[in-house]
């Protein structure tokens, strides 16, 4: 089978990671995978003066990295930022959508690229989006797979498409793992640092100050892909890693009592399952998987969005628990996702672009 996913601008961004996992999973089952994307976008001139005026140089795009690096994968980049069009795509079986514009190309393209397929990792009614073309998309006659139980029923319920297939994310127990054992003699949490809105890092800092009042010693540990900008003030008590490899990762999640999510939108939430590969109970806001995983204070504890006051006081009770209760309650995060694994993900994934492929024929 001849496979194209069309790609925004690769990158560090989960939604990119996923997509290179099936990619990769694809291509040595002896798929012929080919995945089309954009460079970045032109710096502003407006921003290059700026940038000159105050002593900064005169900025120029560079190469950013991305979950497709040292894969082996046939990543074709096109000349400049632009839709893409017929002519970047090859003749394939199916061609693959994996956000909402690249979904109005695909949507655009000529029989001869093959099955159109959408995979929808989000319900991408964000702010910075044009929220009239973004639903647009999703009632556009493409087969959809998507990530979470909760978008199969936007999907149906939003956008009267009840033809969706679901394929769970998964979890590499060869990268996220942690033996079993005991609270930390300092209580300690650990979330992301992402200054996207919707990913509530304000709200955590918030969390942060509840609990300092509780735990004077509270440890607080934090990573991203991008250095801390001087939109929040950092705590004394956090500790930022920037961009750690996955070893790291997994060391970092093993260290927590409880990893926090106080996000506002999240199509699927990989972190908190990693967090529980590694034996961290999940402190997590009503959103995505966590939403479908977690049962109250048995692997974990849901509040509702934006409720600080709710989510300080769910890790504090999961900080105070004895040991025996805090191990019981960390063997069952780990139980939760110890069936999970992206071998079994990117079996479905495969089953469904075929299926896609065998319904548009019949």
């Amino acid at each position: 089978m001849k496979v194209v996913f069309v790609l925004p601008v690769a990158s560090m961004a989960g939604g990119i990671r996923v997509v290179a996992t099936y990619a990769k999973a694809l291509s040595d089952a002896g798929h012929d995978v080919t995945l089309v994307s954009l460079p970045l976008p032109p710096i502003p001139l407006r921003r290059k003066v700026k940038s000159f005026i105050t002593g900064k140089g005169w900025p120029i795009n560079e190469k950013i990295p991305s979950h497709l690096d040292g894969l082996g994968l046939d990543h074709r980049v096109i000349e400049k930022y632009r839709p893409i069009l017929d002519s970047d795509v090859p003749d394939a079986d199916v061609v693959i959508a994996t956000w909402w514009e690249t979904a109005e190309w695909v949507n655009s393209l000529s029989r001869s690229k093959g099955v159109k397929v959408y995979f929808v990792q989000a319900h991408e009614i964000f702010p910075f989006c044009p929220i009239d073309r973004v639903m647009a998309t999703y009632k556009m006659p493409l087969h959809k797979i998507t990530i979470s139980k909760w978008l199969v029923d936007v999907m149906r319920v939003e956008y009267g498409d009840s033809d969706v297939s679901l394929v769970l994310n998964g979890v590499d127990h060869r990268q996220f793992f942690s033996a079993p054992r005991g609270k930390q003699h300092r209580p300690t949490i650990g979330f992301l640092y992402h200054e996207a809105p919707l990913k509530g890092f304000d709200v955590a800092l918030q969390i942060v100050s509840l609990l300092e009042e509780t735990f004077p010693t509270l440890r607080v540990i934090t990573f991203g892909s991008s250095p801390p900008g001087d939109s929040f003030k950092l705590p004394a008590s956090l500790e930022f890693y920037l961009a750690p490899d996955q070893e790291r990762i997994r060391d970092l999640y093993a260290q927590c009592d409880v990893w926090l999510s106080a996000s506002r939108s999240e199509g699927f939430n990989l972190m908190a399952m990693e967090a529980m590969a590694c034996r961290v109970p999940v402190v997590s806001t009503r959103t995505g998987w966590p939403l479908e995983a977690i049962s109250c204070f048995e692997n974990g504890v849901l509040a509702d969005i934006d409720d600080s006051v709710a989510l300080a006081h769910a890790v504090e009770q999961l900080l105070i628990l004895d040991e025996l209760k805090w191990r019981t309650i960390s063997e069952k995060a780990y139980q939760t996702v110890a069936l999970s694994s992206w071998e079994n993900s990117a079996k479905l994934f495969e089953t469904a672009l075929c299926n896609a492929c065998v319904s548009s024929s019949s």
